[in-house]
């Protein structure tokens, strides 16, 4: 099984809505947040300088993820991206596409500059924890929580580059 990772077309559009809203309503609600960030994401992804990848199999999207400057910017100083969307078709988990998007969605972090990723995720997803802590990413604390639009959300995370 050959996984490979390419950046957003337009013909894609439809396997990552499908994808994500997948795993969205395997274990939550849809929220509002979701819908804005799913029905216009040429608009809230690519126009704000973000990048989609798509994994694919056999020719096939199988896996998506999108990276993008941050709902929340510290004023740190560093340049932060977020990591959102992130979903592997439920049949294939387990299988590397989602080490493949991440890995993929880091390099092009790098190649925009970024000197910190940050995403958020809940702590019921255990196996998409276990890889953004091997990929490097570390748990932010209580205190250093960042305002986040999803109820779902109560676990965030980041990467220093």
């Amino acid at each position: 099984m050959t996984i490979t990772t390419r950046q957003y077309a337009a013909a894609d559009k439809q396997a990552y809505i499908a994808l994500n809203l997948d795993w969205i309503k395997e274990s939550f609600t849809i929220e509002q947040s979701d819908r804005d960030q799913l029905e216009n994401l040429e608009a809230t992804i690519l126009a704000t300088g973000g990048q989609i990848i798509i994994a694919e199999l056999d020719d096939r999207v199988v896996g998506t993820g999108a990276i993008l400057p941050p709902h929340h910017y510290p004023q740190d100083g560093r340049k932060w991206l977020e990591i959102v969307k992130m979903a592997a078709q439920k049949d294939l988990r387990g299988q590397g596409i989602g080490r493949a998007v991440l890995e993929a969605l880091i390099a092009e972090g790098r190649a925009l500059g970024a000197n910190a990723i940050w995403l958020e995720t809940n702590n019921d997803l255990k196996a998409a924890i276990r890889l953004y802590e091997r990929c490097g990413f570390q748990h932010l604390s209580n205190d250093s929580l960042w305002p986040t639009p999803y109820a779902r959300c109560n676990v965030q995370m980041v990467l220093e580059l």
